[in-house]
Parts: structure tokens; sequence; C-alpha cells
């Protein structure tokens, strides 16, 4: 079987066990790839436990640079015997199958390609290292996919060297193990699919691979972290293990080598975001981060940091739930719920980065709001977003000075004579001035209160200062709607709308893409922040029917939408959802939103 020629678009999917060291390998294959102009978009999908159960890496090649999960795979290296018919299974028709060639293909599919390889054979004979032969077992796959795409052995070089960065003397015994899979394919196998990769010119120039985890912690230095406390959870943990390790190298003082930010692993998430509301209070730009488990058990704190008005900073990489769910899948299911996590009436800054790049500029955004609003401020971003690379522009520095917002100085107080009060608006938009502690003025200080207080601050059960407290609240948190990031809109104008948020924006792109091709042209609007502002409203009176799109089963942006709009405009609404815990893909935005437009199959 040969089929039709098929250049720098297709799915690769290795089918390995956890723990048996084959992330580095399709890490090699991915930047090989990439270093050949060609757009790579990978995701992986991986058991949660530590080691030996099934993990699939799935990379996908497109030469229009589509980020989005494409599904079933066209090139397969099967390496479980656990998952091995599961895996033929999955393929698409005409596929190729790699394959360690102690697998039976009797009886399988008729409508693929079966490439057997002695791949324990060759590592018992070829890899002299007791200790590294699991894991390079992996890296004689990547050899054998090289010779059947044709991937130069300049790129595999380039592959290498990129992941073992740290470890050049890896790089050796990495590229004979590449090299004993290459040998065997050039004299054992013809090639008999029709999938090929050429090098490319214009579509990856300027961009760099980086996980959205990566890019929050750089945003979080950029935007003057010096307090981190946090407690481990996937798929968050990540984020904080940057923050550290870019704070070893870039916040140390360069003449006595002391650390500029103070990192505490506390012993729960309910200490760990105790610890960074306390450290807003005294004035730092303090962080946590967790996930959806984590953050529950923050509730609480979320609301005495809302009430008595603490900036802090708090990113949920967002898995699937309820309780412990499934941790390593990905979700949108934490929209509703952190939006006014806390008993009471509470309502939540949150931004929703869409893209790599975005989890890099709110990382920084977040401390400026929190700042200025005085409250806690929200960063969601989820799991395929957080741990997966992305293509991304180069991540620019910053050129704004920080905005501390309304806090008095010594000078201040000094000019007001010492007349002020803690939560009295001043301005009309609901933010209050503060002091910090130590200001050298005597009027500086205030109580900070979770009870009870009046605009001095002073504690009180009065019914009216209450009521006054929560208007200006409410206030401000209409104040924010002006200052978080707007919604980004594209579209010719066409009658149909689209609203999605976060890292559904990939699926969107190509399924606009998609229906254009069948006639189907939509306009797309992008949330990137709550509050919601008017651009949201004025989009959806624009068009006959608006799809919200998301990853998650109850439609919470949908109903959020729909709390935010006018009556008369709230049913132009219509929900689509994507909730199994895999990237969603184009397809799951295209297909029922064809059906439910009507449009012919």
């Amino acid at each position: 079987m040969v089929n039709e020629p098929r250049v720098n678009d297709l799915t690769f999917q290795a089918a390995t066990v956890n723990g048996s060291g084959s992330q580095s390998a399709n890490l090699v294959l991915t930047r090989a790839i990439f270093s050949m102009g060609i757009p790579v978009a990978p995701k992986n999908v991986f058991p949660s436990n530590i080691e030996g159960l099934p993990t699939w890496y799935q990379l996908r090649i497109s030469p229009r640079g589509y980020q989005a999960a494409k599904g079933d795979p066209d090139l397969l290296v099967a390496l479980n015997p656990a998952t091995w018919q599961q895996d033929l299974a999955s393929m698409r028709p005409g596929g190729a199958v790699v394959h360690e060639e102690a697998y039976s293909t009797a009886g399988a599919r008729e409508d693929l390609v079966y490439y057997p390889v002695p791949f324990a054979k060759l590592a018992k004979s070829e890899i002299t290292s007791d200790t590294l032969r699991k894991q390079l077992t992996n890296m004689i796959y990547v050899g054998v996919v090289a010779h059947l795409l044709d991937i130069p052995q300049e790129a595999i070089e380039t592959g290498v060297k990129r992941q073992f960065l740290t470890k050049p003397k890896a790089w050796e015994v990495n590229l004979q193990a590449v090299e004993v899979g290459r040998r065997y394919a050039e004299s054992s196998l013809e090639k008999r699919d029709g999938f090929r990769l050429e090098a490319m010119t214009g579509q990856t120039e300027g961009l760099v691979l980086l996980e959205g985890n990566q890019a929050a912690a750089l945003g979080a230095l950029m935007g003057g972290c010096t307090v981190l406390a946090w407690y481990p959870i996937t798929p968050s943990s990540s984020l904080c293990e940057y923050v550290i390790a870019y704070a070893d190298r870039f916040r140390l003082d360069a003449a006595t080598g002391e650390k500029k930010i103070a990192v505490v692993q506390a012993e729960d998430e309910m200490a760990a975001v105790g610890m960074a509301i306390g450290a807003g209070w005294a004035g730092a730009r303090a962080m946590t981060s967790s996930s959806g488990p984590g953050i529950s058990l923050m509730a609480e704190f979320a609301g005495l940091a809302y009430y008595a008005e603490i900036p802090v900073v708090i990113f949920d990489v967002q898995r699937i739930g309820p309780s412990t769910g499934l941790p390593t899948r990905t979700s949108q299911g934490d929209v509703t719920f952190v939006q006014g996590i806390s008993h009471g009436d509470t309502r939540h800054v949150v931004l929703l980065p869409g893209s790599v790049a975005e989890c890099y500029e709110f990382g920084m955004a977040a401390f400026d709001l929190a700042d200025r609003l005085q409250t806690p401020v929200f960063v969601l971003s989820d799991l395929d977003l957080g741990m997966n690379l992305w293509m991304s522009e180069k991540l620019t520095y910053p050129e704004e000075p920080f905005d501390r917002g309304k806090v008095l100085s010594k000078e201040d107080l000094e000019r007001l004579e010492g007349q002020w009060a803690r939560y009295r608006d001043v301005d009309g938009d609901g933010i209050p001035y503060r002091t910090l502690p130590g200001t050298d003025h005597p009027a500086a200080g205030y109580f900070t209160r979770g009870s009870g207080h009046d605009e001095e601050a002073r504690y009180t059960e009065g019914a009216d200062a209450y009521a006054r407290n929560m208007d200006r609240l409410l206030l401000k948190y209409d104040t924010a709607r002006a200052v978080v990031p707007s919604p980004v809109t594209e579209g010719p104008g066409s009658e149909v709308g689209v609203i999605a948020y976060g890292s559904t924006h990939a699926a969107v792109v190509e399924a606009r893409d998609e229906l254009r091709e069948r006639g189907l042209e939509i306009d797309y609007l992008r949330i990137r922040a709550l509050p919601l502002n008017g651009e949201v409203t004025d989009f959806v009176r624009r068009h006959e029917h608006v799809y919200v799109v998301e990853q998650n089963r109850d439609g919470q942006m949908y109903d959020l939408l729909r709390l935010h709009l006018p009556s008369e405009l709230a049913g132009k609404l219509r929900s689509i959802r994507h909730y199994d815990g895999r990237p969603i893909p184009a397809e799951a935005v295209s297909r029922p939103l064809l059906e439910l437009e009507g449009v012919p199959a």
C-alpha cells in the first residue's frame, strides 16, 4: 500500500508506558521538526501515576500552523502491548504503524501500513548500558521515524542538543541510539506510506516553543513577584517550579548572592494562600498557584482577601473535576467557581489567557490589577495550555513601571494632616486608599478585618455600614470592567458569532477556516477577563445567533453571559461544550455549529 503523498500534514502519536523515558524522545522529534521550519502542536496525554500506566504523546504537524488537537493519528509508534489493539483502532485509514515486531498483526486492520521493528533486540545488542537501555530504546524509534519521514540528521542533532541543553554529555549516547534506529530502517524497511516532511520557510521564523506554565512564571517574575507560597499539585506544580528556577538565575543580588524572592512550600493549600495574602497585606507582590482541589481549600481565605481588600495573585491551572477527578486531563470547569469563590456576595477578577504569550502578559498584569483594585486576581489557565508546548511569538520585555495603586506615603499623610479612612471611596470608583505597614506616620495604621467594618476600618455590625461597604465593593467590580484585558473581536460582520476563551481559542481559529470552506462565515469574540464589559453585549446584539464554546459540561461561561446580558439578548446564545478531558479539536466546534445552523453535511 502506497498512499498519495502527504507533505508536512499529519498527526504522529507515540503510545508508550509512563516512566519509560519516552517524553525525551518525543520532544527531540518535536524540536527537530520545528527546527525544519514546520509548525508543530504537541499534546501529552499521561496518567496520574508515576510509572507503569499507558501514556500517549500526540504531535500535530500542520503546514497552516494549526495548534488545536487533531484527534486520530496518521503515524503511530506502538510500544505498549497493553494498548496495542486500542491504538490500532484509533488510527485513520491509510495510516502507518511502527511497532515492536513481537506484536501480532494477525487479523489486524488491512487499511494500515505496518513497520515491524525489533526494538527490544536492537536495544539489547546495540546499547551497552544496562541503566540507560530502557530510556534509549525510545531514541531508537526517533531514528526509525526520522528515516520514514525524511527528517535530516542535522535536524535530529538540533533536537537532541536542545532537549539535553544542560547535559551535553548525553548528546553522543542519544545520537548513537537514534543512529541504530535509522540504520535499521534504511536496511530493513521499505517505505510504503505517503507521509514525509520537507523544510519550510515563513511559518516558524521568530517563534519559540514554550509551555504556558513556563510563560506564566516568567510573567510573574517580570510583574514583580517577591513572595511565592505554594503546595504541589498537578498540573500547577511546574508553574511554581519554573518561578523558582528562573528566580535562582535572575533574582539574585549580584554582589551578595542573596535571593530577592521568598519561596515557601507550605503544608497545604490553605496555608499557602494565607501566607500569600499576609505578604500582600504587608506590601509584597505575592502569589500562589494551584488547581481545582487546592483552589477549593482556599475559599475562605479568598473571601477574606476580597472583603478586607488585600491584593494577591492566584493562578489556577484547571483540570478535570469534581473532587480528585482526572488529575492529568484538561478542563475549563472552574470558571463560575472561581468568579464567586467564598460564601456571601463575592465577585472576583479573573484573567483568561488564550495563548502562551498571554500567560506571560497576564502573569505580569495580574499583579498590577491586584494592587490597583486591592483585591485577589485569579489567572485561569488549564492543563493543555499550561503543560504542553505551544508555538509562540518571543516574549517582550516590559516597558511600563509597576502600578501599585492608591498607596499613601508618609508625605501624602502629612499633606492630608492624617485625615483619611481606609475604606472610604474618595474618587467615586469604589477603590479606597491604603497604607503599607511600616509607613512612618502616626495616622498610617488601621485594623484589617474580615468581620464587619465601616469606612474608618472600625468594627461594626451596623446594617447601614455593611450595606455601604458591599455597594462600594460592587462599584469597584464595575470599575474593573474598564481596566481588565478587553475582548478580542475578529470577523467580517456576519450573522453568526462565536464566543470562546482560554485554550479553546486554538480550536475556534481552525474551525472558522473549516466553516468558511463550507460557506459559513462566522465572527469571533474571545473573552479575556471577568468581569465582562459592554463590548460583549454589543457583539451579541450584532448577531442573530451566538455560540458559546467551552470545555466544561455545564456551559459555565454561557451561564455567566446570560446573567450579564439584557433578557432580550440572552436568547440569542447557544452552548457548545466539550468535556471529556482531552484538548478540544476544531471538529468539536465546527460539527455541532454546522448542524445547528442547518448546513448540509
